[in-house]
């Protein structure tokens, strides 16, 4: 990457797990009950069910199903490809995890869609603050079933996003090259010179098929894991320091 054609000048971020992190799963149902007007006293009973979820899968941007139901296995598959379906395969999934009232499902899903929900990696405003001053363009590419861009306003980041690539607006998935290609085109640049950063060693990779070089972090919780991204900075090349 020190040749000049194959400096880094631009860079492609996935969401969840890179940039951001969705609430710990109690906490998320806890805002849940809460959002949806449902009391639920016994905390015992709370962290019961939080537990299911977790087994099940149930958290968009949370765990995946440790197994998933063969009912729901198409569902699975194609669950980022348009919202109907993302909608469709969390809720079942959450329903699957014997919860108080049926329809939490619907109040879990919303839940997801809230803003505060969502919390910034400590180092996220800087490395895409940074990028910007560089003159680095960006885009985020995500394998997702709802628009994510008011949780970026929310947190102060949508002004250093140039696009967003998103798999349910295009109907293509990660690893699925074509999103890649879809998000380097929208850039203006070539794929071996756009840096794909993002935490799923199978989707995200799937970048490096189109020549783009990748960086991995690890999808730890934000309290974790401090400046795994400012190493993006590094990797940009005399040209923008």
């Amino acid at each position: 990457m020190k040749r000049e054609d194959h400096l880094v000048k631009g860079v492609m971020f996935d969401f969840s797990g890179t940039l951001l992190r969705i609430e710990p799963i109690e906490q998320w149902l806890r805002g849940a009950l809460d959002d949806s007007g449902r009391l639920v006293r016994d905390d015992a009973e709370v962290t019961a069910c939080a537990d299911r979820l977790r087994l099940m899968g149930a958290q968009p941007g949370g765990p995946v199903p440790h197994v998933v139901p063969q009912h729901l296995a198409d569902l699975w598959r194609d669950r980022d490809l348009t919202g109907v379906h993302h909608r469709a395969c969390y809720t079942a999934l959450a329903r699957e995890a014997q919860l108080p009232d049926p329809a939490l499902a619907e109040a879990l899903y919303e839940r997801t869609f809230h803003p505060m929900a969502w919390q910034p990696y400590p180092d996220t405003v800087h490395v895409l603050r940074e990028l910007r001053q560089r003159g680095v363009p960006t885009a985020v590419v995500s394998n997702i079933g709802w628009d994510l861009r008011p949780v970026f306003k929310f947190h102060g980041l949508a002004q250093y996003i140039d696009f967003f690539v998103l798999s349910y607006e295009i109907g293509v998935m990660k690893p699925d090259p074509r999103i890649f290609h879809v998000a380097c085109d929208e850039l203006g640049l070539a794929p071996d010179s756009v840096l794909m950063v993002g935490d799923d060693r199978d989707a995200d990779t799937g970048a490096a098929t189109l020549g783009c070089p990748v960086h991995l972090v690890e999808p730890l919780p934000v309290s974790a894991r401090p400046d795994s991204l400012t190493r993006v900075l590094d990797l940009l090349g005399d040209g923008y320091r």
